[in-house]
């Protein structure tokens, strides 16, 4: 699948960790920002397309009476980054304390996703478990949204995900599941062993059968008058708990 990427942070991250996949770069009329212009330098030296766009004009009457179009952005179309296997996803030594892998449980919204993406990258997570049915697919406002995110982390999608909560468990991960109506505080949690964070969907939170397989479950206590928050906002306070 190709994806259109409008991050130049994200086509850069790319860039540096598998050039061979950037299938072409496309470029406005005009000055590009830095961002770009270090795209368009490192896209030309591995010998990579890039392309002008000719911005259209409009003529007579219509020219006068209408706002000129937008200029249309600068894009990089690239191949999509392969899903893992569940044992390349905790391949190595075995999962040691203090490090964290991450669960989605048919998360929608690609901008929750990709800023999931975004905080894992920054917090140091291993990896990512995520479902193919029902939840966002992997497109490029993942991608742009993660801002380089999504080439940092290493994911897998799965059909079944309960089944690969299992193997989890038997790679020897413990599974927290995140809840609003969980009676421990994510501060409580202990750091003596390596967690893996299941994250809910947007309205309906965890599925059954995958809160029965978690070994805890945790909350972000309210301090003000709003009871609940964003599922990435929500990810992103945990994460940053649980690799203090």
């Amino acid at each position: 699948m190709t994806l259109t990427l409008r991050n130049p942070h994200s086509v850069l991250a790319a860039l540096a960790a598998r050039p061979d996949d950037i299938l072409e770069v496309r470029m406005p009329p005009g000055k590009p920002s830095d961002a770009w212009r270090e795209v368009v330098g490192q896209a030309h030296a591995r010998g990579i397309a890039v392309r002008t766009e000719l911005a259209t004009q409009e003529s007579g009457r219509r020219q006068r009476d209408q706002k000129s179009e937008r200029q249309s952005m600068a894009t990089a179309m690239l191949r999509e980054k392969p899903s893992l296997s569940l044992d390349e996803l905790w391949t190595g030594d075995p999962p040691a304390p203090g490090q964290l892998w991450l669960a989605l449980d048919c998360l929608q919204d690609p901008h929750n996703v990709g800023a999931i993406f975004r905080s894992a990258a920054f917090f140091g997570v291993r990896g990512i478990l995520l479902t193919k049915d029902r939840s966002a697919p992997m497109s490029g406002t993942v991608y742009d949204v993660a801002s380089g995110g999504v080439e940092a982390v290493p994911f897998a999608q799965v059909a079944n995900l309960a089944a690969a909560l299992k193997a989890a468990k038997e790679a020897g991960l413990w599974l927290l599941g995140s809840s609003e109506h969980a009676r421990q505080d994510v501060a409580a949690i202990s750091h003596d062993r390596p967690w893996l964070l299941i994250i809910g969907n947007e309205e309906q939170g965890l599925r059954r059968l995958t809160l029965d397989l978690c070994d805890e479950t945790c909350a972000i206590p309210a301090r003000g008058p709003v009871g609940s928050l964003n599922a990435s906002v929500a990810a992103g306070v945990m994460i940053s708990m649980l690799v203090r």
